[in-house]
């Protein structure tokens, strides 16, 4: 022990050349401690820059850690994520099958609200007086033009005259796309066509029949597609004045000046019956879907509702002049137009009318002997309310109807030159069609010399949607 703390003393006091070397080693081993530790920082930090310039090794080293999975794990895995599929799968298929559900029922609904007549969408608001510079008029009659009709599809017009032709019009283009040449009179046995003035028009639902009439008391029947004659019916004893197809059928009902109304069969080329009630020479006729057609008896100044299936009629009152013309609003609605000036709009469920405008068109004449413009067309857009009217006052009449059909309001007036001897609005309601002549369909009563015989095409547009009501 002693010794130990006399050599302490001794080494602190005289280090010898052993202790020298020693620390010299020491100090040695400590350099080669920094120079090990500084390599060592710069591994690291290689390592360090190595691992930050590679993340995407890293993250990948990571992912297929993690990935590892057994294969049952795998299996599980991928029968979820199929199920999963399929559940989405049967979810938007459900969405879709609830729309389209929901859209049928609408239409159902519609449907059956227009058999009832209560269908009424509210469109006459939106609806835009049409710039004159936008009106079109296609000429190709040398006569007065005296009806038309639309086709389903809204492609084409066909239009007829005194001039016994029929002259088939591209809408968009309003170019003639075919001609039906009317013939002289005495002519009949070898003229494919009429040899008298057409009165009357009317197409099928499904666009596969077109009807004629003419003064020569004769309908003819024709394929729109081709104009190629089909049918020629005979049965009337005087002037065929009205046509109209049973919608989605192929009946076809006649009115005549005979005072009669037949049914037909186009497609067994047959004569069914015939119906009488009126007491003069009827002027027009209309008819929808239901078994049942309205008619105008002209000067016995009755409307009529011809139930076919019961075998009964209805009888209406309210024109103080001739009824000459007629159109069905809906299944329950009807206006009509008289040489009284009025415009009146009626219901199957009473004998009067719901609402009438008298001078319509306005008067003419000197003071004190004034006279009522007659109404010598009138249109109406399908379960809408909206109506047209046309006289020889030089304008087209719109008209709005009130709630429940009660009342009539002007909406504006559309300027056109001559008789306006026809008016039909398309299914869509994006335009309405006038035929127009020097003349009245169904005399020489006056001549306005200034007018040109054509169809004007008037477009109708609307500022916004259109609204059902109820009624």
């Amino acid at each position: 022990m002693s010794s130990f703390f006399i050599k302490k003393k001794v080494i602190s006091a005289a280090p010898n050349k052993g202790d020298l070397k020693r620390k010299s080693n020491a100090d040695d081993g400590k350099g080669r401690s920094k120079k090990f530790s500084k390599r060592m920082d710069e591994e690291i930090s290689s390592d360090s820059e190595n691992e930050s310039a590679d993340p995407n090794r890293k993250q990948q080293e990571n992912e297929d850690d993690e990935i590892e999975e057994t294969p049952q794990e795998k299996k599980l895995r991928l029968a979820k994520l199929y199920l999963e599929q399929l559940r989405e799968e049967e979810d938007k298929k459900a969405e879709q099958e609830s729309f389209e559900a929901d859209l049928i029922a609408g239409r159902l609904q519609d449907d059956v609200l227009e058999q009832k007549g209560k269908l009424q969408r509210l469109i006459a608001k939106e609806l835009i007086a049409p710039d004159p510079a936008e009106i079109r008029l296609l000429r190709g009659h040398k006569l007065p033009v005296t009806c038309l009709v639309i086709t389903p599809d809204e492609k084409y017009i066909f239009s007829a005259s005194k001039d016994c032709s029929i002259i088939k019009w591209e809408v968009e283009s309003g170019k003639k796309a075919q001609k039906i040449a009317g013939g002289r009179k005495g002519t009949e046995a070898r003229h494919v066509g009429h040899t008298a003035h057409v009165l009357c028009m009317a197409i099928s639902s499904d666009g596969k029949y077109l009807a004629s009439g003419d003064m020569n008391k004769l309908i003819m029947i024709w394929d729109p597609m081709t104009c190629k004659h089909l049918y020629k019916f005979k049965g009337h004893r005087d002037a065929v004045s009205g046509l109209a197809f049973r919608r989605g059928t192929h009946t076809l009902y006649s009115a005549s000046h005979d005072r009669s109304i037949k049914v037909w069969s186009v497609d067994e080329n047959a004569y069914v019956e015939t119906l009488f009630g009126h007491q003069d020479m009827i002027t027009g006729l209309d008819c929808l879907s239901r078994e049942r057609c309205v008619t105008a008896g002209g000067r016995d100044r009755t409307v009529r509702v011809w139930k076919i299936a019961e075998e009964s009629q209805l009888v209406f009152h309210g024109h103080e002049g001739s009824i000459d013309c007629i159109q069905l609003i809906n299944e329950e609605h009807m206006v009509t137009g008289g040489d009284d000036g009025s415009i009146s709009i009626w219901t199957v469920n009473k004998k009067k009318p719901v609402s009438t405008v008298k001078q319509a068109h306005g008067s003419h004449g000197n003071t004190g002997l004034e006279q009522p413009y007659w109404v010598s067309s009138v249109a109406a857009l399908h379960n809408s309310d909206i109506v047209a009217s046309g006289s020889h006052n030089s304008a087209v009449q719109l008209w709005k109807c009130g709630q429940g059909f009660r009342g009539l309001e002007p909406l504006f007036s559309v300027p056109m030159t001559g008789f306006v001897n026809s008016l039909k609005f398309s299914n869509s309601g994006k335009f309405l069609v006038a035929g127009v002549g020097q003349e009245h369909r169904l005399g020489r009563w006056w001549r306005i010399k200034e007018a040109r015989n054509g169809i004007y095409i008037i477009p109708l547009k609307r500022q916004a949607q259109e609204q059902e009501v109820v009624q």
